[in-house]
């Protein structure tokens, strides 16, 4: 009989998480079997359509000073400084961001001024739940935003975009309180970043709302051993990714033969999957190498591709095939082939997911000399001149 009740539980539960999708309202951040608040909006149809009438009120954070009217911080080389906080609980409902490291200084025509496109590597975006000491979220912001490659490229996506020279982010982050800060670990650029922060007040936030968390990994894979995504403890559920890769060689791809392993609630034995996948492009929802190239869906898509440099950005969300665990979760990426068939590549990545508790993340980031480890950057100019 308890059998019964769970599998009912779970059907439900994963009904209501299909028919929030299709009616616009994101269960993402919701941990756990407490769906009492959800259910009552999903099935008795309340506060879902755009049209209904809603007890809610809405904010903003912002680096707009409204006196100065100066609407973006210059962050110094080494400098840290704290964008945005809020001491109230509230769920996030949009990031929107912006920084000069390659617009406004091409604008100045007096002299040429080619920015460092690096700064996409070295400007790292943290943000800090509920008082703690420890961010949950860490990445460089090109990574955040679903490009490794130190480039700004024009893609859309349901939860992640760069869009005409910004960055734009649609997870849902609720928090009883929350600091965004910027630390630039560039030697000399001085950017100007601008943030807005949307969100929807609540008086007290529902008992399974999760911490948003965003986990950043990089490094050089001899070719066969594992390419880490993302590990942690704890209860909660994963919810995407954005991988970046390129290799040395001219024309070479090879690096995707390399399929996904979840292992869930294994203590981190990492030796029965409890997930196994058939090659990396196939778990980003793509065949043959990504034959026809560039593309971007609402939860799926790879946003850069260049054969011939052996480049690669892709990215997928999970939303009503979201991996839950309850004690600790790993995600992988390698090779079956043997060492001698496979060759060196260098990777990028931003794991996203959303836990109990707000969790100090696993993974550290590299030091300031590794956070550019590429084997080239494209010439581009990143369309900044208007």
């Amino acid at each position: 009989m308890s059998n019964r009740k769970e599998i009912n539980r779970q059907s439900r539960r994963k009904a209501l998480m299909t028919l929030g999708a299709i009616a616009g309202t994101s269960t993402l951040g919701v941990i756990g079997n407490s769906y009492s608040r959800y259910e009552d909006q999903i099935l008795n149809k309340e506060n879902l359509p755009l049209f209904s009438i809603r007890d809610m009120k809405s904010g903003q954070l912002t680096t707009f000073n409204n006196e100065t009217k100066q609407k973006a911080f210059p962050i110094q080389p080494g400098e840290k400084k704290v964008l945005v906080q809020h001491d109230s609980p509230g769920i996030i409902t949009r990031l929107w961001m912006t920084t000069s490291g390659w617009f406004w200084e091409n604008w100045d025509v007096r002299e040429e001024k080619w920015p460092d496109a690096t700064i996409l590597k070295k400007l790292i975006l943290r943000i800090y739940w509920d008082d703690n000491k420890f961010p949950s979220v860490e990445a460089p912001i090109g990574d955040f935003f679903g490009v490794g490659h130190c480039e700004y490229k024009h893609f859309v996506s349901k939860y992640l975009g760069m869009s005409s020279g910004g960055f734009y982010c649609y997870f849902p982050m609720p928090y009883n309180k929350v600091k965004i800060e910027v630390e630039n670990l560039h030697d000399k650029s001085v950017p100007h970043v601008f943030l807005n922060a949307n969100y929807t007040s609540y008086n007290v936030l529902p008992a399974d709302a999760g911490r948003f968390h965003c986990m950043y990994n990089s490094g050089t894979n001899a070719g066969s051993e594992p390419q880490y995504i993302m590990k942690t403890k704890g209860k909660g559920h994963f919810v995407g990714c954005c991988v970046s890769m390129q290799s040395w060689l001219p024309n070479y791809l090879g690096y995707l033969e390399a399929p996904e392993y979840i292992y869930i609630d294994d203590g981190f034995e990492e030796k029965n999957p409890t997930i196994v996948g058939t090659g990396l492009e196939d778990y980003f929802n793509g065949g043959w190498y990504f034959r026809d190239g560039e593309f971007n869906a609402p939860l799926h898509g790879v946003p850069l591709k260049d054969s011939l440099r052996s480049m690669i950005s892709m990215y997928r969300f999970h939303e009503t095939d979201a991996i839950f665990f309850d004690e600790c979760f790993t995600m992988l990426f390698q090779s079956p082939r043997p060492p001698e068939h496979t060759r060196e590549f260098k990777y990028s990545s931003t794991a996203y997911w959303y836990q109990q508790t707000a969790s100090e993340l696993l993974f550290n980031l590299p030091s300031k000399d590794k956070l550019v480890d590429l084997y080239r950057i494209r010439d581009t100019d990143h369309q900044s001149i208007p």
